[in-house]
């Protein structure tokens, strides 16, 4: 079978079309659509083949299972590189090299350590030989049941599962685990064309991409902002914004915009959590150091409560966020820079609160009371009568006589009539 570029005219001027994928990073769900939709996207266009270009630490399995089985269904020839110079395919990454239908090195990269790895809120917990076992003859067969069609080293590839070797390009070439090894995507394009290669399916396919066309394929604006969320560092920045947003909305009620924006990362962060292997003991930390703050704020200790809380939600950034496969987590400068900030404001928020309980009141009718006002016409002793306060009439009631023009302090509301006793009486200096 003869793989030739697609019969339109700009195709037979512009030459064959190569889609060029990039595969960097952890192996997540984000990253499988995205290599999901490229492998469409070829199809669509009848490129001549996939390049998808791979520095990864590994990832999801799920998520490599599922790019795996749409390399293996794609109508397009896939090759997978591991490139540049010093990039690795290791763990999952391990996997999608040898499914593709070209599988290439570049010079001075590795692949293998393909162990898998069980981890249960952000930790690897021990397991017991037989579950290993287990997980291990179901990674093995998984392996087995591409590598043997695409007629590459199952043996040896399984030791990347069984002892946890990884091996360099030199290795992988000598192994008949990959096909190629190159000096770039451009020294790669150049020895597959006119190359014969067998597809997953059996069927034979020369490639021709003299003077190919290549394609970059981005990711969409969505997954763009989905990825660099879907970070232990913005992560936890939007969870402390979440949780200062919805503390300020409940503290300060009627602002509406802390809330709002509280609300919107917190529901980000929940979104995050599905992705990253979040440690409980980092979300427990945080908790605990949002009650320290307020405690501090209610009972000032000194700053004991404080210094607690800010060392109880740094540690708790640190804990928050660990993958197995990169060690990688909530940044140390992230961490510290959003602690003190957090704590200063949390803090501050809470006094005010509490010492707003202690303000008289403002507005209404209850603000009357302890007011000043003055005496239209002359009351008499438990009969009502008129008197100004800040400039309005009221209905007035007095225990005891008061001439006009004289000065009384209201001591009651009641519905519109006011309760009211001389100054020189209600005054302590006159007492």
């Amino acid at each position: 079978m003869l793989l030739l570029p697609s019969s339109s005219a700009s195709e037979k001027i512009n030459g064959p079309t190569v889609l060029e994928l990039k595969l960097d990073g952890e192996v997540e769900p984000i990253l499988a659509t995205y290599i999901d939709e490229g492998l469409q996207s070829a199809a669509q266009r009848h490129a001549s083949l996939v390049l998808i270009t791979m520095d990864t630490p590994g990832g999801l399995s799920d998520s490599m299972k599922d790019m795996i089985q749409h390399i293996l269904a794609s109508p397009v020839p896939v090759a997978v590189l591991v490139s540049p110079t010093g990039a690795r395919g290791a763990s999952a990454g391990f996997y999608i090299l040898l499914s593709a239908d070209v599988a290439a090195m570049c010079s001075g990269t590795h692949a293998g350590a393909a162990s898998p790895i069980l981890a249960i809120g952000g930790y690897v917990p021990q397991i017991d030989e037989v579950l290993r076992k287990k997980i291990n003859q179901d990674a093995m067969a998984f392996l087995r049941s591409f590598t043997e069609k695409r007629q590459r080293n199952p043996e040896l590839a399984e030791k990347a599962i069984t002892e946890s070797k990884a091996f360099t390009e030199k290795e992988m070439l000598d192994g008949k685990m990959i096909d190629l090894v190159v000096a770039s995507p451009e020294d790669l394009l150049q020895k597959l064309d006119g190359r014969t290669i067998t597809r997953f399916d059996g069927t034979k396919v020369t490639l021709a991409l003299k003077n190919a066309v290549r394609t970059p394929f981005e990711l969409s604006a969505r997954q763009k902002f989905l990825s660099r969320i879907v970070q232990p560092d913005v992560f936890f920045l939007l969870l402390i914004i979440g949780a200062l947003g919805l503390y300020t909305e409940f503290t300060h009620p009627g602002v509406v915009a802390p809330g709002v924006i509280g609300g919107i990362c917190l529901i980000l962060a929940l979104y995050d959590m599905n992705f990253l292997p979040v440690n409980l003991a980092g979300l427990f930390l945080i908790a605990l150091a949002i009650a320290f703050f307020i405690l501090e704020a209610k009972a000032p200790s000194h700053g004991v409560l404080a210094l607690g809380g800010i060392i109880s939600m740094f540690l708790g950034a640190l804990f928050l966020v660990r993958s197995p496969l990169t060690a990688g987590g909530v940044s140390l400068g992230v961490a510290f820079a959003a602690t003190l900030p957090f704590g200063v404001l949390a803090v501050v928020l809470m006094r005010l609160v509490i010492r707003s309980r202690k303000w008289k009141t403002t507005t209404g009718r209850e603000e009357l009371v302890g007011s000043t006002g003055m005496v239209t016409a002359e009351l008499k002793a438990d009969v009502e009568g008129l008197v100004r306060v800040h400039g309005e009439l009221w209905r007035a009631v007095c225990s005891q006589p008061v001439p006009e023009g004289k000065s009384v302090q209201v001591t009651k509301v009641e519905g519109l009539k006011l309760y009211v006793e001389p100054v020189e009486v209600a005054s302590p200096a006159a007492k």
